[in-house]
């Protein structure tokens, strides 16, 4: 373990040699005349997670923190004041035409130990890491009918299968009043399609559709027969349509209460990693042990998504270099231009992001967001992009395009096939996905103590010398293969709370 420092002394985090900017650690802060080791004390009060300047910046000068710009500074910042977003302009975004590409690749030693799990070997080859009936929905207006069908499944059906984990209506907003031939429409289909199909429903599809929506049922049905589909408007009442609905569901309960897990190889493994209620410390705390998490998973023959394309474009100078081909680099740049397009649409420009919590966490602006973001992609070569809602086609580190909103993101990679989420998170949030477990990750210690039966692992201990990167690393790694294993549950497993799924739909509603 580290050298735990004694929490009455002020304590600074400066990453970079070549930062003029820190960021305050002690618990709720710092007063005015506050001193550190080295000398330097405060002019005034600056909060946990606040950066406090490490030398008088001139007005224009540049604000550095992680080794990059993250600002200029408006006015004259004299050493030892608090860093506010106020003082600090945006720089423009890095340029997306002539970034260098696969510059920084670092070889992929594999882990000497053959790391295992206990997963459910699909008969396409796929593993599930759970045991679930996935019901999915084709338009919206089924949704009461389906809800109420799944509370009458869990409470008379479930009991009598055991290895059966739950029974989960995939609901959402789409199907109908919606441009269902436009070119964007291919993002909310193919997720639904994609969400079907997840590798936890053990190849058993179950589709209730109405009977006169755009998105016809058979579309997410790979044109096969109708048996896996169930159409309300050809049952008469609604007492027919919920006893249709649990007798489907019956058959589909005792074909997967017969799976039993067995051993698998890490390499079956797809791990999604997102950031949401960020604060400064995510990025020198949980992101990074996630980083080191993301080496060693990729190491074991492992997939990782990493996603969220404005906490990436910022940062995607220091991406590209990572890109193990031309291809790779070629298709990093086309989502980033898509949601640049995406965003100039909605007249949206980039300071909608951060979120007033991130601000209150200490974080000025999306350029320090992306810079503290994309170290949860750890160091190795980035080996795929995904367009929102594409399935998984290789192994290694990808990148899995999504909106930054945790519901949609966490959506966008349930449909690219992961298994389990984790979730790094300095403000707190309960969200958890229903369909796959979501391991969260705290960036200080205060919010593990705040929240000690939400939060999972603690990588705040690493702002204090409690514990190192590479500790928390190899403890979120193996935290993953128990929750994969189902020899652990995660808290909001353990609480059953789960967030609606959230469909990216970026063309017309008509």
């Amino acid at each position: 373990m580290g050298n735990k420092l004694d929490t009455d002394t002020p304590i600074y985090i400066k990453v970079s040699t070549k930062d003029n900017t820190a960021i305050i650690v002690n618990s709720g802060g710092l007063t005015k005349g506050a001193k550190f080791s080295c000398g330097l004390a405060l002019n005034e009060r600056i909060p946990e997670g606040h950066k406090v300047a490490l030398c008088n910046i001139a007005a224009e000068e540049e604000i550095i923190r992680y080794g990059e710009v993250i600002g200029y500074a408006k006015d004259h910042i004299k050493k030892g004041s608090w860093i506010r977003e106020s003082l600090v302009d945006m720089p423009s975004p890095p340029g997306l035409d002539n970034l260098p590409f696969s510059t920084n690749l670092v070889d992929v030693s594999p882990l000497e130990e053959g790391f295992t799990f206990l997963g459910y070997r699909n008969s396409d080859g796929s593993v599930g890491t759970k045991n679930i009936l996935g019901i999915t929905t084709s338009v919206q207006c089924v949704v009461g009918v389906l809800e109420y069908a799944v509370k009458r499944i869990k409470e008379d059906l479930l009991p009598r299968f055991p290895n059966v984990d739950d029974v989960v209506a995939l609901n959402h907003n789409y199907g109908c009043g919606v441009a269902i031939n436009a070119p964007d429409a291919t993002i909310p289909i193919r997720t639904i399609q994609n969400l079907a199909k997840h590798p936890n429903f053990g190849g058993e599809v179950m589709i209730i559709g109405l009977g006169c929506e755009k998105l016809i049922p058979q579309r997410l049905n790979d044109g096969e027969d109708n048996d896996n589909i169930l159409t309300l408007q050809n049952e008469s009442g609604f007492v027919n349509m919920v006893q249709s609905i649990i007798n489907m569901a019956e058959e589909r309960l005792d074909k997967l209460d017969k799976r039993k897990r067995e051993v698998c190889s890490v390499s079956d493994l797809v791990i999604g990693v997102q950031c949401g209620g960020s604060d400064a410390f995510s990025g020198v705390t949980a992101n990074p042990a996630l980083g080191f998490a993301t080496d060693l998973l990729v190491r074991a023959g492992a997939t990782v998504l990493f996603s969220e394309v404005t906490e990436v474009r910022d940062a995607v100078h220091l991406l590209t270099p990572r890109a193990a081909t031309k291809e790779v680099g070629d298709s990093l740049i086309r989502e980033m231009k898509w949601y640049d397009n995406y965003l100039n649409k909605g007249q949206a420009d980039r300071s909608a992001n951060p979120s007033p919590g991130n601000k209150r966490g200490g974080l000025s602006n999306v350029v320090e967001k992306s810079l503290g973001s994309i170290v949860k992609s750890g160091t190795l070569p980035i080996t795929d992009v995904l367009a929102p809602g594409e399935k998984v086609k290789k192994k290694g580190l990808t990148f899995a395009a999504t909106p930054a909103s945790d519901f949609v993101c966490g959506t966008l990679q349930l449909a690219s096939g992961i298994h389990l989420q984790v979730f790094t998170t300095g403000r707190g949030t309960p969200y958890n996905l229903p369909i796959a477990p979501v391991l969260k990750v705290s960036t200080r210690n205060t919010l593990q103590e705040q929240w000690h039966d939400l939060i999972d692992i603690n990588a705040g201990k690493i702002a204090n010398g409690e514990a190192t990167i590479e500790e928390i690393g190899w403890e979120i790694f193996k935290d993953i293969l128990e929750v994969a294993s189902g020899t652990k549950k995660t808290w909001a497993d353990k609480w059953g709370i789960h967030n609606d799924l959230a469909l990216f739909n970026p063309s017309p509603v008509t």
